[in-house]
């Protein structure tokens, strides 16, 4: 029946009601057959759109009266059939009747052909007007300084449980166990354990997204990774945050603690789940402290060690045969039918000495995958060394180790380069690019990217990509990389592997205040290593020791303090090009000493991100600095500096990248007189309202992004000026409507973003160099006027989620 289709709502009801009188008076009536057929073939056209009507109105809560019109013309259909079947003889009953027939069917037909549209497009009007009433929260909260850190991919992250990857073989009888683990009473601790790269994180992150889980603890499931220095503060923090709640500075771990506890207790929560993925040995202090007394409070634990003092252990068993058949033969990628495909003996013995390791299994699969039989046989000659089993990390380290070896060399320094960034963090793919093109003296940024694309496909890291945008080939802000901690133990085994004063890159990590000893003895220090890695805690008090790098040329700061003084060391190291400063911490460092980069003649780019920009930096010079990034920065208090001007600190600017940066509200003075500036993207910036009338100055600007400014409303017509650009995004600007008079002189332009961009008026003005126009379904239909000579336009899907804001 049609009713059934449509649930209990009083639309289907009816509906279906009319339905069923139709189709059973229809034969009845003889006199009026053909009419009511014809009816009933309107009604039955109409069952998708009764559907729409009922799902949309649930969606949007939209009133009962906009449907009551409707309701009440199928009623009386209804009645007015009934009233057919008796009607025999009467001319003057069947010529009314039949009329009545007519009018009714055509009521309906119209109300489909125009008052449903109408609906429609008011319905979406009113998402629209929704939509922006969310960036305005959104804005409104970077006013407030509420939402540092909010939007990080580091510190910002929600505790929402990651998506599980799509191919995980042999976990449903494990999930199965670990769900009947999780429901038991009593229990409050779950340890899952089993060695690094048995897919204790995968198997957590399906239950997770398991529909059953979802179902007793909804909203209230908390996914933290751990990792080997926990962040008490940091967790704490970030589950306040994930419930939108303000999110306090804590002075000490205990009183973080306290106000969790505080929180969920408040909270009334009925069900609760806190997962804790990656804990190390020594975090047992950290477990019992969050192991609060509260009616259905579970927390989830994994970990390569087994607490066997908190209770239940779930053992994650390696993969069965068949399930790690499946996934090696799915990793090699073997079902293209261009790869060389190996007999079941090789396989057997590759799978053999991967002893049932997901981690293991995806990572020489796919070393292998479109390779030679020459080098299955050495894989096997290689990984299996007599059978051996994983009896350690080790034997893992040595099997994961010889998939290096397919590398090419510059791929395998590439991959080695990963160590320099902390453990289980995203590593932002332009910061590798940064130190890429310049460690290995890359022409071009597409040899970065190749290389980042080979050591995905052999699952050396997993690519994250945030928010999927219209970017330019050279804009990769929204995309990451993972790599799982014990790929990172490899790298940095291999790190290792010489002599300090021998190696290419330098990894220290510093507890408080305790420099390695190696550093301390001035005899030591390294004198070949090209990538210095320095990562800091929140104790570290900046008294640097010297320290002599006369061959470094990337130097990776990873800091969590509130405030950093850079090193002076940094002065003295005259190959410097590439300096990267990340703070993990939750709040904005504030970062100062950058004094010492005005002598490094060879400095090319700066990355900062979650950092305060000091005044001091008005008094910098840095005339080689070609490239600055600026991500989730404070730069309004310098910008707004009356003595700072931006074209005197960095005269020789190419690139310029400002993302998520909160309190900017204009662009910094003397900006527009970089004239040697060649890329400029401003994205994710709230509150910049305008840009100055001087930006026609910047005559060699090929490429000009500033997507999801909200809040800009227009572009100056001084933009004609620049007769180089061949690249312009403006998506998700919802506050531009029209291009400006003189759009038609980018005589350049190859390529327009327009995507979620409510432009309502087109230039009359044939661009004859544009390629393509990229836009969603909404912008394309306001386009269809537009005149873009040989440019196609390219309508793609719009990302209809909220990951950005991770």
């Amino acid at each position: 029946m049609a009713a059934a289709f449509v649930g209990g709502a009083l639309l289907g009801a009816v509906f279906g009601e009319l339905l069923k009188a139709v189709s059973e008076e229809k034969d009845k009536a003889v006199t009026f057959k053909d009419r009511l057929e014809q009816l009933e073939s309107t009604l039955r056209n109409s069952i998708p759109w009764i559907e729409e009507i009922e799902k949309l109105n649930q969606v949007l809560d939209r009133p009962k009266q906009e449907t009551e019109n409707l309701v009440r013309m199928m009623e009386q259909v209804e009645q007015l059939v009934r009233k057919c079947s008796k009607v025999k003889w009467n001319c003057f009953k069947r010529y009314v009747y039949a009329k009545k027939i007519i009018k009714l069917d055509t009521s309906i037909s119209d109300f489909f052909r125009t008052s449903l549209p109408l609906q429609h497009a008011r319905d979406g009007k009113l998402i629209m007007v929704e939509v922006k009433e969310i960036h305005t929260m959104v804005r409104r909260m970077s006013g407030n300084g509420n939402i540092n850190g909010w939007m990080s991919n580091q510190v910002g992250d929600c505790c929402s449980a990651p998506d599980p990857p799509v191919i995980s073989p042999g976990l449903d009888v494990p999930l199965k166990e670990l769900k009947m683990e999780l429901f038991k009473d009593g229990r409050q601790f779950i340890v899952v354990s089993a060695p690094g790269g048995y897919g204790k994180t995968t198997l957590v992150q399906r239950l997770c997204k398991d529909d059953q889980v979802q179902g007793k603890f909804k909203d209230d499931i908390f996914y933290v990774t751990v990792s080997k220095n926990p962040n008490v503060k940091a967790i704490v923090q970030k589950v306040l945050h994930h419930k939108g709640y303000p999110v306090p500075e804590f002075q000490t771990d205990e009183a973080a603690i306290n106000d969790l506890e505080r929180f969920f207790k408040q909270m009334r929560i009925e069900a609760i789940l806190l997962v804790l993925d990656d804990v190390w040995p020594g975090s047992e202090s950290l477990l019992q402290k969050l192991g609060f007394q509260l009616p259905d409070y579970k927390i989830l634990v994994t970990s390569r060690s087994e607490f066997p003092q908190f209770g239940s252990v779930h053992y994650l068993k390696p993969l069965t045969y068949e399930a790690a058949r499946t996934l090696f033969l799915h990793s090699a990628n073997l079902q293209d039918g261009n790869s060389y495909i190996p007999d079941e003996n090789i396989v057997s013995k590759i799978l053999r000495a991967c002893k049932g390791c997901p981690l293991a299994l995806k990572v020489v699969g796919g070393s292998l995958c479109g390779k030679q039989e020459v080098f299955w046989q050495r894989m096997v000659k290689e990984c299996s060394r007599g059978e051996s089993v994983f009896q350690s990390k080790n034997d893992i380290l040595d099997c994961l180790g010889s998939s290096l070896d397919v590398l090419n060399n510059e791929v395998k320094e590439c991959y080695l380069d990963l160590c320099s960034f902390p453990e289980d963090q995203r590593i932002p793919i332009t910061a590798l690019i940064d130190m890429w093109m310049e460690l290995y003296e890359l022409v071009d940024d597409v040899f970065a990217i190749t290389n980042l694309h080979e050591l995905s496909s052999q699952n050396l890291v997993d690519r994250v990509v945030t928010r999927k945008t219209a970017g330019d080939y050279g804009c990769y802000n929204d995309d990451f990389v993972m790599q799982h901690d014990l790929l990172r133990e490899l790298t940095i085994c291999r790190s290792k592997s010489e002599p300090i004063n021998q190696r290419k890159r330098l990894v220290v990590e510093i507890s408080g205040n305790n420099f390695p000893k190696w550093w301390m003895d001035q005899k030591q220090h390294p004198n070949n290593a090209s990538l210095l890695s320095i990562s800091t805690d929140e104790t570290f008090s900046s008294n640097w020791p010297d320290m002599q790098g006369p061959e470094v040329k990337v130097v990776v700061l990873n800091i969590r303090t509130k405030k950093y003084i850079l090193p002076d060391f940094l002065q003295k190291m005259d190959e410097l090009k590439v300096l990267i400063v990340t703070n993990y911490g939750f709040s904005p460092v504030e970062l100062n000493n950058f004094r010492v980069l005005s002598a490094l003649s060879k400095l090319k780019k700066i990355r900062l991100e979650h950092v305060s920009l000091p005044n001091s930096l008005a008094t910098v010079r840095m005339n080689h600095l070609q490239k600055v990034s600026l991500v989730m920065c404070n730069v309004g208090q310098v910008f707004r500096n009356s003595t700072f001007r931006i074209s005197d600190a960095f005269p020789n600017l190419l690139e310029m990248d400002i993302d998520y940066c909160n309190d900017l509200i204009e662009l910094p003075d003397g900006l527009c007189d970089i004239v040697s500036m060649e890329k400029l993207r401003i994205t994710n910036c709230h509150r910049l309202s305008a840009l100055p009338e001087g930006i026609g100055k910047l005559v060699n600007l090929q490429t000009l992004t500033l997507a999801a400014c909200t809040e800009l409303s227009a572009l100056p017509d001084t933009i004609g000026n620049l007769s180089r650009l061949n690249f312009l995004d403006i998506s998700e600007c919802l506050n531009i409507r029209k291009f400006p008079a003189r759009f038609g002189e980018l005589c350049c332009l190859k390529t327009l973003c327009v995507i979620g961009c409510p432009i309502s008026e087109v230039p009359s003005t044939n661009l004859d160099n544009l390629q393509v126009v990229i836009c969603d379904e909404d912008t394309a239909e306001q386009l269809a006027y537009f005149p873009p000579g040989r440019a196609r336009i390219e309508v793609i899907q719009e990302d209809s989620n909220l990951n950005f804001l991770h």
